[in-house]
């Protein structure tokens, strides 16, 4: 039977740093530190990435980057764009997945996303898919991934036939992972709270 119960909070950006943890490129210690919401300094990739987002949305300080890569992301955009910054949840059993998408339109959501390396297809799997039924009450058929690596800009679009099985094996390992230990969990906000 289904519950509307919420017994887990969870965010796309930590479910990416369960995914490195999976794969080996941060420890539990970092992970749990995620999980906790201990502050991190922010990396130079971060803030650039954060400030081109601006540069994109807002027009705030373009000149840090090519007028070409700004015009040819802007391209890409929805018009109209109806809203930026939108907040959106998905519960899937007991998980409520929340988190916020980039740009808006009518029919499509896009995210806008900065890498240093950009692999074809990286954002298949990605937890920020949940944000198609999130969204779909407000008719969004698509969910747009606009990326840049300062060099070039790419696209990868998904719609609502996707496959979220990879996604679902891994909330559900993370869930697993958080009640092995709870007793070091001191943000309580992952667990509904």
């Amino acid at each position: 039977m289904f519950s509307n119960t919420v017994k887990y909070k969870l965010y796309p950006t930590l479910l990416n740093r369960f995914d490195r943890f999976e794969k080996g490129y941060i420890n539990e210690t970092e992970l749990l530190n995620s999980v906790n919401r201990l502050p991190v300094p922010q990396t130079e990739a971060q803030r650039k990435g954060v400030s081109f987002e601006e540069a994109v949305i807002k027009g705030i300080d373009e000149e840090e980057f090519d007028p070409e890569i700004l015009s040819r992301v802007r391209a890409l955009l929805p018009r109209p764009m109806l809203k930026t910054q939108v907040y959106c949840e998905y519960q899937i059993e007991d998980v409520l997945l929340y988190g916020y998408v980039d740009v808006l339109g009518k029919m499509v959501a896009v995210d806008i996303k900065t890498t240093s390396n950009y692999q074809p297809g990286c954002y298949a799997v990605s937890h920020q898919n949940f944000y198609l039924p999130a969204l779909r009450g407000k008719g969004i058929r698509s969910l747009k991934y606009v990326i840049t690596d300062f060099k070039d800009v790419y696209q990868e679009e998904y719609d609502h036939s996707m496959d979220f099985s990879a996604q679902m094996s891994q909330i559900k390992a993370f869930c697993e992972f958080l009640e092995t230990h709870r007793g070091e969990i001191t943000d309580l906000r992952v667990f509904g709270s």
